[in-house]
């Protein structure tokens, strides 16, 4: 995987400026540049479609904000819209560098910690390297080149029995004037018995110039803590993204993910979810609607570790133009995990002759007592429903439109939170339009805490 070279060698040229980072951060360094090495001397497998390949992605020269340079941003403008305000304690990542809003530092709770990862590494050391990099530990290309160059992230900590009612919501934001790459990192720490909501918001100011977000996000759900996350990609027609998400839940915890990819030009994303607590309950979902030659993998590998857990799934792709798709769901039920009970599905809608999808759903068992299924289905829309629907005078495009909403339709009212569900089923509806929106909260008070 030669596209690494480059970034092993950025990293010797720029080690000290790199390394001015708190210690628990800078001490895994040398750990993720063996695994980059070892990494670069492969030939990784690839990818369904080339275009999401990671050595494909890694290959062009982006530009890193190395010295931490500021980029003006105008937050008035990101956030107006036209779809009803949504009250979230915000935060904005801008290209690679966290930015609290006024907002979240007047309103945050008590027991609520919501920071850059940098001033949690130098104030809670002890804590941040307790949980930082254990779940992603530099298992990819990706992971470990985000562990290698990140010099910022965003940390959220939810105090043991804090139930925090408000979502946090937190908006990446690419608008550097030149090709940038931004090694992104979340960590996400919900104690015995929390509650969490979070609400992550992807976006591109310009579709001009060419942008990778890498982004690396860790979550550890505590003995009967609950975290909800919902994502929402809306980036412009060059930006480029990977995800690798790691969750481990503990006994009783629950987690709730729902992503939703609503433009973009390539998104790759990996959940590696680890239910390694008796009773722990995990549901997944999400919607891919993509068009022209948008190109978006997604991969799940879930894996059941002890007895009495369950876990669902639901991921619906609609493509069309010359759009590719690709789902990868694996399910793993370890020795031992018995009275396991996990479903999978995955439906794909295509509606143009061009779109292409792959779809490879598994299972893997290793213990007696468990209820399993899996299933995909790949087709375009019902033409007898799309005759009647004309035959009544709704002309096709409408009549289109109006079935595909419905195709989404168990996806978005999966979603327990009414006002996030409300804000994505409109959004669903205006990129289903051809319009583009921004998801973000249009609030005067989230002005930007520089």
């Amino acid at each position: 995987m030669k596209s690494l070279s480059q970034y092993i060698n950025l990293y010797a040229e720029c080690r000290r400026q790199l390394d001015l980072v708190p210690k628990p951060i800078a001490a895994l360094r040398p750990k993720a540049l063996d695994a980059l090495r070892v990494f670069s001397e492969q030939t990784m497998r690839r990818a369904p479609y080339t275009e999401a390949a990671i050595d494909r992605l890694l290959e062009p020269d982006y530009g890193l904000n190395i010295q931490r340079m500021g980029f003006a941003v105008d937050l008035s403008a990101t956030f107006r819209c036209e779809v009803p305000n949504i009250s979230t304690l915000l935060g904005v990542t801008l290209n690679d560098t966290f930015r609290p809003t006024e907002s979240l530092m007047r309103n945050i709770p008590e027991g609520l910690t919501v920071c850059s990862l940098t001033k949690a590494a130098a104030g809670m050391p002890s804590v941040v390297e307790r949980y930082l990099n254990t779940l992603a530990a530099d298992s990819t290309p990706q992971a470990a080149l985000n562990t290698l160059l990140f010099q910022d992230g965003v940390f959220v900590y939810a105090a043991k029995g804090v139930s925090v009612e408000r979502p946090v919501q937190l908006v990446n934001i690419f608008n550097a004037p030149v090709p940038l790459m931004a090694p992104r990192r979340l960590l996400v720490v919900a104690e015995q018995g929390a509650s969490l909501r979070l609400l992550l918001c992807d976006h591109s100011q310009r579709n001009d110039i060419d942008y990778l977000s890498n982004e690396v996000i860790e979550v550890f759900v505590h003995r009967d803590a609950s975290v909800e996350i919902y994502t929402i990609e809306e980036n412009g027609a060059s930006t480029r993204h990977i995800t690798s998400f790691h969750c481990r839940q503990e006994e009783g915890a629950r987690l709730t993910l729902n992503t939703n990819t609503l433009s973009t030009a390539t998104s790759t994303a990996t959940y590696t979810i680890d239910l390694a607590g008796t009773g722990a309950d995990t549901r997944l979902g999400g919607m891919v609607i993509a068009d022209a030659g948008q190109t978006v993998v997604q991969n799940v590998e879930l894996t059941h570790s002890v007895p009495d857990c369950t876990s669902t799934q639901n991921f619906k792709f609609a493509l069309s133009g010359k759009s590719k798709g690709a789902f990868g769901g694996k399910i793993v039920v370890k020795e031992g995990a018995v009275r396991t009970n996990a479903a999978q599905t995955n439906r794909n809608l295509i509606a143009s002759d061009d779109a292409r999808m792959t779809t490879a759903p598994q299972l893997e068992i290793y213990c007696d007592d468990v209820k399993c299924s899996h299933g995909a289905t790949t087709g375009q829309l019902d033409p007898l429903a799309l005759f009647y629907m004309r035959s009544r005078g709704i002309p096709e495009a409408e009549a289109r439109l109006m079935l595909t909403q419905a195709f989404m339709a168990d996806v978005v009212d999966s979603i327990s939170y009414d006002l996030i569900r409300d804000r994505l089923r409109q959004l669903v509806e205006r990129r289903l339009s051809g319009e583009k929106a921004s998801c973000a909260a249009c609030a005067a008070e989230n002005t930007c805490h520089c």
